[in-house]
C-alpha cells in the first residue's frame, strides 16, 4: 500500500509538473485551446516517436511519367475568396498539404512557414484545411486564417476548407493528385492530416510524403534542390 501510495504521488507531482510545463512554455499564446498548447509542446515528442515506430512517414518519388491531365488546368477556391488559378503557377516547385488546427501535427505549420520563406518565389505552398480525420479541423475558414496567422505567422496561400479524401465531395485539385488517370502514376491519397504532395516547375507530380516527415527534414530538402 506504501509503494502504491509513493507511485500515485509521483504520478501526481509528473502531471502538475507538465501542465505546469505546458503553461509556461505558452505563457505568451492567447488564441489557442488548450488542447492546441498541448500539442504544441509535445509535438518534438511526437515527431520522435513517430520516427522511432515508422508511423505515416511513407515517401514516394515519381519515375519520370507525365501527368495525363495537365496541372496547370486545375482552380481552386481560396480562404479569402478568390480563385487561385494553377497556370499562374508555372515555373515554380509547389508543395500542397492538407491541414488541420487541432492535430498533433499541426505545428508544422512553423516548418511549412520557414519553408516558404527560405525558398521565396521558388516555391508556392498551398494549405488545404480539412475536416476529414477525426474531425481535427472544425473551424470556419475566418477561424482557421487567424488562427493560422497569430499562432504560426502563416503567409503562405490557404485554400478554401474542403475534402481532401476520397468520394464524390473530394476537392478536385485531391482528385488530380490521387488519380493516376489524372497525375501519371500516384493513386497515394493522405494519410492524414499533414501528408505533403510535390509539384515540380513543369507542373508533375514528383513526391509524395507522409505526415510525420517533417517539412524541414532532409527528405523533403533534398526533393526541393532537384
Amino acid at each position: 500500500m506504501r509503494k502504491l501510495k509513493k507511485a500515485l504521488l509521483v504520478i501526481i507531482i509528473l502531471i502538475i509538473s507538465f501542465f505546469g510545463y505546458v503553461a509556461i512554455a505558452n505563457r505568451n499564446i492567447h488564441h489557442m485551446t488548450y488542447r492546441q498548447k498541448v500539442l504544441k509542446t509535445v509535438y518534438p515528442a511526437f515527431m520522435w516517436m513517430t520516427k522511432v515506430f515508422g508511423t505515416n512517414r511513407k515517401a514516394l518519388a515519381n519515375a519520370d511519367k507525365q501527368p495525363v491531365v495537365s496541372f496547370y488546368s486545375l482552380k481552386q477556391l481560396m480562404n479569402n475568396g478568390t480563385e487561385l488559378d494553377f497556370a499562374t503557377l508555372k515555373g515554380k516547385k509547389v508543395m500542397l498539404v492538407n491541414t488541420a488546427s487541432d492535430c498533433g501535427y499541426t505545428n508544422q505549420y512553423d516548418d511549412l512557414q520557414r519553408l516558404y520563406t527560405e525558398h521565396g518565389d521558388k516555391l508556392i505552398i498551398i494549405g488545404f484545411p480539412a475536416n476529414d480525420f477525426k474531425e481535427q479541423e472544425k473551424g470556419t475558414d475566418d477561424d482557421i486564417a487567424q488562427f493560422c496567422k497569430l499562432n504560426y505567422g502563416v503567409t503562405f496561400p490557404l485554400a478554401k476548407k474542403s475534402v481532401v479524401v476520397r468520394g464524390s465531395a473530394q476537392n478536385p485539385v485531391f482528385t488530380w493528385l490521387t488519380d493516376s488517370a489524372k497525375n501519371g502514376w500516384s493513386k497515394q491519397y493522405p494519410e492524414w492530416n499533414f501528408s505533403k504532395y510535390l509539384v515540380n516547375e513543369q507542373g508533375v507530380l514528383t513526391h509524395y510524403f507522409g505526415p510525420s516527415v517533417s517539412p524541414s527534414g532532409p527528405e523533403i530538402k533534398k526533393a526541393l534542390q532537384e
